[in-house]
């Protein structure tokens, strides 16, 4: 950073502080906590993450995934408002960053590789569906219960219809028509904040709140202090589950960004130094009055846009809520609720998933369908075992795809060159000779496949057309005990056919597997196809 870019770095951490107080404040409400829980988050874990955090970027705060998971984890096994609701939301991002610190000194960022595009979007759209349900409530001026079930939360706001206040209609749809314009009028502009000062000024001049108008109410001023959750051995193995979800999920989204940003921008980051980055900011959390912070794609996006490539936004943000909550909470009691309603439903909507489910059901019907099944278990079941749901049907597309390995009978088209050509079983690559590519690693899942594949290709030519199989096993990386079996029974069959065995490009680590598993021993292993048709075919 140089002088030159230095004034648009502050300039870019004051628009984030803009963003990032009334976002914070509703997704505090969401989790169940009081508004400086959200501010809290803008502070010492915001400090910790800058400093440790490999990427210029990412910006570390809760969010409406984050903020839900609380909500329904931890609603479960206290009321919402309640001293012990409060003390476990902070365990819960403790032990979401011990998670991390274990992640990052194990590298095991390779996890969040599980939960594919199609997972998240289902997973992350259930949530933010179940949350625009308590803020279009909230928007109404209708009283439920946020921290109940989704279809309960529906019933509640369905039968609250009658009592709908008029002015709270009227302060959302302005505050909704104001966000959505300026959006797309002037994008650099903090139309949340426009929002809610206006709309506080409003309420506050005209006395809605006598008109039954919901506000605020008082947040406690001062900085955050240092604290710790004290709770019984079984109150915190509880809150395992639920911790495990949260860090799997901003595991995922969190390197995700970092690295797309990266890409984008031309820099480098260690996934690992990030994951120890958003554990230690948990961990301050969790000991700072605050709950789970993850990355914030919508406020990386923000300073994206902004120009800004370093982290110094986030420290000018995090100064910037210190003085609000010392000096300026008496600015933020009157803040009509059903403008924070507006300012969350808004920022949450992207997140719903419409666009990336269309662009699923065009593009693969099954990934629609998983997305879809962890969209509808993540609200009707719950986050927890919508993330558990969403694992199984990860593992069951994985293997759905390795047990269906391309498999290629080769052709020899042109004598002079590589065997590149594919041709259909029932024919043979040269007389008296049969080359068959497997293009994946040879395991559980997918060798009896392949050995019903190469007998198959045996039995579809005349009999005794073929008295020599090669196998190309150039992308075959690795076989499994297994496949290891398949391979030394399809061996004992291609004996009782009068077919004879070789290899072909195979990598010298996967000859001495092979070797190992007992597979290979006195079978030829020909450095190219065309040497084994040499060696072999029929002159």
């Amino acid at each position: 950073m140089t002088r030159r870019n230095a004034a648009g770095e502050v300039l870019a951490g004051v628009t984030l502080l803009a963003i990032a107080v009334p976002l914070n404040i509703g997704y505090a409400q969401i989790a169940g906590l009081a508004p400086t829980a959200g501010l809290y988050a803008l502070v010492v874990p915001a400090i910790i993450y800058t400093l440790v955090v490999s990427s210029r970027q990412v910006v570390a705060s809760p969010d409406a995934a984050a903020a839900a998971l609380v909500a329904s984890s931890v609603g479960g096994l206290a009321v919402a408002g309640s001293t012990g609701y409060a003390s476990m939301a902070l365990a819960q991002a403790v032990i979401s960053g011990l998670l991390f610190v274990a992640a990052a000194v194990f590298k095991l960022g390779f996890l969040a590789a599980f939960l594919s595009k199609p997972i998240l979007v289902g997973f992350v759209g259930g949530l933010a569906l179940d949350i625009m349900v308590s803020q279009v409530a909230k928007m109404l001026g209708v009283k439920i219960d946020s921290g109940g079930e989704f279809v309960g939360k529906v019933a509640d706001l369905i039968g609250g219809l009658g009592g709908v206040n008029g002015w709270s209609v009227l302060i959302s749809v302005l505050a909704v028509g104001v966000l959505l314009a300026g959006r797309r009028l002037a994008r650099a502009v903090p139309w949340a904040l426009v929002v809610l000062v206006l709309a506080t000024v409003v309420v506050v001049t005209t006395g809605l709140e006598v008109a039954g108008v919901s506000v605020l109410g008082q947040v406690e001023a001062g900085p955050p202090s240092l604290t710790w959750p004290v709770l019984d051995l079984a109150t915190w193995l509880a809150l395992v589950p639920s911790a495990i979800a949260l860090t799997l999920v901003t595991m995922a989204e969190g390197l995700l960004v970092a690295r797309s940003y990266a890409e984008k921008n031309g820099y480098t980051t260690s996934p690992n130094r990030d994951l120890l980055a958003f554990g230690a900011a948990n961990i301050a959390s969790g000991a700072s009055g605050s709950f789970a912070v993850g990355s914030s794609t919508s406020r990386t996006a923000a300073m994206d846009q902004a120009g800004s490539r370093t982290q110094l936004p986030t420290l000018v943000a995090a100064v910037g809520t210190l003085l609000l909550l010392v000096f300026g909470t008496a600015l933020l009691e009157h803040i009509p609720s059903p403008a924070i309603g507006a300012v969350v439903a808004v920022a949450i909507l992207p997140l719903l998933g419409i666009r990336e489910f269309r662009m699923l059901w065009k593009r693969d019907r099954f990934e629609f369908a998983i997305g879809a099944a962890c969209f509808l278990a993540t609200l009707f079941i719950g986050a927890i075992p919508g993330i558990l749901i969403s694992f199984v049907l990860a593992l069951i597309n994985l293997a759905k795809r390795a047990a269906n390995p391309p498999i290629d009978v080769l052709a020899d088209d042109d004598p002079g060159s590589a065997l590149l050509s594919t041709a259909a079983i029932g024919t043979t690559t040269a007389p008296g000779v049969l080359v068959i590519r497997l293009a994946a690693p040879l395991f559980f899942a997918n060798s009896a496949v392949f050995s019903d594949t190469v007998k198959r290709a045996i039995g579809a030519v005349p009999a005794g057309s073929v008295r020599h199989l090669v196998l190309d096993l150039e992308a075959v990386t690795d076989v499994d005990v297994t496949a290891a079996e398949t391979l030394e029974s399809l061996l004992r069959w291609l004996h009782d056919e009068g077919v004879g065995l070789a290899f072909s490009r195979a990598r010298p680590g996967l000859v001495d597997r092979m070797r190992v598993l007992g597979v290979l021993t006195d079978e030829t292993v020909y450095p190219s196809n065309r040497a084994a048709l040499e060696a072999l075919a029929d002159r």
